[in-house]
């Protein structure tokens, strides 16, 4: 007796390979049921190693320092240069050697449902995060670059065991460890790309906090960026304490 489409489609759930007798077998089953389960185990196949290649591909900026005899680098970014209102949240991760943890991103290329998903897998495996936050009275006094960079440096500070090497988000440090900084590094290191979800992650759960404080803003779903509800809240209510006094249009508000 043949097996039904469902048990074809678990069965091809537990094959790796089409070399594997089990799916050489069903590629002989004409049941068109069968040959669309097939189609689509291909596709799968097929978005698990793109995966898998551009993991690797992120990974080679970690693979040559741990070569070079350091095993603890700490990858680093931040979020929330841009927003009108909140702090910048920046994080340091370090990855252990066999973190293997697929759809690795830029935290800007990933859905809010996939940053959490892979936030928490962050967590489980990490062997230390660090965060800074840089409120919005400190981001006006020394401005936002500079208040980005105390953030990532508060939360390297944080990190234990301390990093023997840092790969950073295109900024410098002033921290003694060998660094280097790659422009668009969210996109080309696993470990930024990590950093970059705690941070988006993080900022996005405080924002949404200051959404309940702050209502008629919309901060739970514009994070502090400029949206036209955004402006229209402050046109209709004014500034907030957590707006940041030097940014345009929020300045234009200060009498």
């Amino acid at each position: 007796m043949s097996q039904t489409i469902q048990e074809v489609k678990a069965l091809l759930q537990t094959i790796q390979s089409e070399t594997d007798p089990l799916f050489v077998a069903l590629l002989k089953d004409e049941r068109k049921g069968v040959q669309t389960q097939i189609v689509s185990w291909r596709k799968k196949q097929l978005k698990q190693q793109q995966l898998e290649e551009k993991f690797q591909e992120m990974l080679q900026f970690e693979k040559e320092i741990w070569h070079n005899g350091q095993t603890y680098i700490a990858g680093i970014d931040e979020v929330g240069r841009g927003p009108l209102a909140g702090p910048v949240v920046a994080a340091a991760v370090i990855l252990p050697k066999d973190f293997h943890v697929l759809e690795i991103n830029d935290s800007k290329q990933l859905s809010e449902k996939k940053r959490q998903m892979l936030f928490e897998k962050i967590k489980e495996a990490a062997i230390s995060i660090g965060v800074g936050i840089i409120d919005e009275q400190t981001i006006d006094q020394v401005n936002i670059y500079q208040a980005s960079k105390l953030a990532m440096v508060q939360a390297v500070e944080q990190l234990n065991p301390q990093p023997e090497y840092l790969l950073i988000d295109a900024m410098t440090l002033p921290l003694p460890m060998p660094q280097e900084n790659l422009i668009k590094g969210d996109a080309r290191s696993i470990s930024i790309a990590a950093a970059s979800i705690v941070a988006k992650v993080i900022r996005d759960e405080m924002m949404k906090d200051y959404g309940q404080t702050y209502p008629g803003y919309d901060f739970e779903n514009n994070a502090g960026y400029g949206t036209k509800k955004h402006l229209e809240g402050l046109g209709k209510h004014g500034i907030t304490p957590i707006h940041r006094k030097t940014f345009a249009p929020i300045k234009d508000y200060i009498k």
